[in-house]
């Protein structure tokens, strides 16, 4: 397989890593043809995830701004968010592979909570790091990893959210390497991470594509999702990338403000560099450092991207645009009550994108990837806005 995505991706990595990731990519290609493999994923995915997850028309919603509002409903996958389609593929993958224990990193604590939840299901070790700031944060799915029998380690190093919490799983790795698979959740990472990630994740956007069609006859005009490192994204894209007449567009976290240190809007602000492994856009400093980054939803708290965001961006095939930290909490407070559905933080940030840009939606077919479910962030919106 290639590597790279344009000049995107590649792998970065110590020398110690390289025979992993070869070792990887082999076992990804046979997994792929692997008949029984690829039953059990299907069976895990329909019997205890619990999809095809729906297609939902808003309806109070798109009255609301003027247009036609479907939101894909990943909110309702078992563990609340699109983690577990990713967390299940790749824990069946490790078992393939003869591993023996999983780790993983989280930010928002979504993709601890699914890596914990398909660890205790398939009768796998599992470590989950987390940083401080996140883990203090995001408390309620602290609370949920450890019931689920895994072990969570705080990250009090560097920035103590999703950046330092990579880190320590990759130092891990680079010491346990023979026993242990690292679970990477989101479409990051060195080749082929980003490649597994999409894999898993693109049952989204093979629904969403099959449920638009029926609902509505024809394909949508724009789809909307939140991009941290991007696998909700690249996995709702994936369904509709080749269908030039759809409009894709990844909302990143635009912070408080987009000066340096205020925001997570990579692909908005940064340029490419190196971060874990991989070649993408890069949120830095004047001195080529690793900028501080900030958003009020932990798993957007992130200052890299896929590369593969990366090279749709320079391709002009997805347009990248922001919704502030206020546009986001505006969003999470007004689909709960027009909809009954309270949004995660992070798919916030796609429906505050659509609110904000209303005027260009107007009488538009749109589908909102609703990628995880807010419960976890209801501490947060209260001590923000009480």
């Amino acid at each position: 397989m290639n590597a790279y995505y344009g000049i995107y991706g590649g792998q970065f990595v110590p020398e110690t890593l390289m025979r992993a990731l070869r070792e990887l990519e082999d076992a990804f290609v046979q997994f792929k043809k692997n008949k029984e493999s690829k039953r059990k994923f299907q069976y895990y995915l329909k019997n205890y995830a619990g999809r095809p997850t729906p297609l939902y028309l808003a309806e109070n919603f798109s009255n609301y701004v003027g247009a036609q509002v479907y939101l894909k409903r990943e909110d309702l996958l078992h563990t609340g968010a699109h983690k577990l389609n990713n967390t299940l593929g790749q824990i069946l993958l490790a078992k393939f592979m003869g591993k023996k224990r999983i780790i993983a990193e989280t930010g928002a604590g979504q993709h601890g909570v699914a890596t914990a939840t398909a660890a205790a299901l398939l009768n796998m070790e599992c470590v989950v790091y987390m940083g401080k700031k996140d883990m203090e944060r995001q408390a309620p799915n602290v609370d949920r990893m450890k019931l689920l029998g895994a072990n969570v380690v705080c990250v009090e190093k560097g920035s103590m959210t999703l950046k330092s919490a990579i880190n320590e799983a990759l130092r891990d790795w680079v010491k346990n390497v023979q026993t242990t698979h690292y679970l990477i959740g989101s479409a990051v990472g060195p080749y082929p991470f980003p490649e597994i990630v999409k894999y898993f994740q693109s049952v989204i956007g093979k629904e969403a594509k099959k449920q638009i069609m029926e609902q509505n006859g024809k394909l949508p005009d724009s789809v909307v999702a939140c991009v941290g490192g991007g696998s909700n994204a690249i996995g709702i894209f994936s369904g509709f990338v080749k269908y030039k007449d759809v409009e894709l567009i990844g909302v990143e976290a635009g912070g408080e403000s987009l000066e340096l240190g205020k925001h997570s809007a990579t692909l908005t602000m940064g340029r490419p560099g190196i971060l874990h492994g991989a070649l993408s856009y890069l949120l830095q400093d004047e001195y080529g450092q690793v900028a501080n980054v900030h958003s009020v939803s932990a798993g957007l708290d992130y200052p890299s991207v896929g590369p593969e965001h990366s090279y749709l961006k320079d391709n002009g095939r997805v347009k990248y645009d922001v919704c502030f930290d206020n546009e986001a909490l505006d969003a999470f407070k007004l689909l709960s009550k027009m909809e009954g559905i309270i949004p995660a933080l992070e798919s916030s940030h796609a429906i505050g994108y659509v609110v904000e840009h209303k005027d260009r939606f107007k009488n538009r077919v749109v589908i909102v990837n609703l990628s995880g479910r807010g419960d976890k962030d209801l501490g947060i919106v209260k001590q923000i806005r009480g």
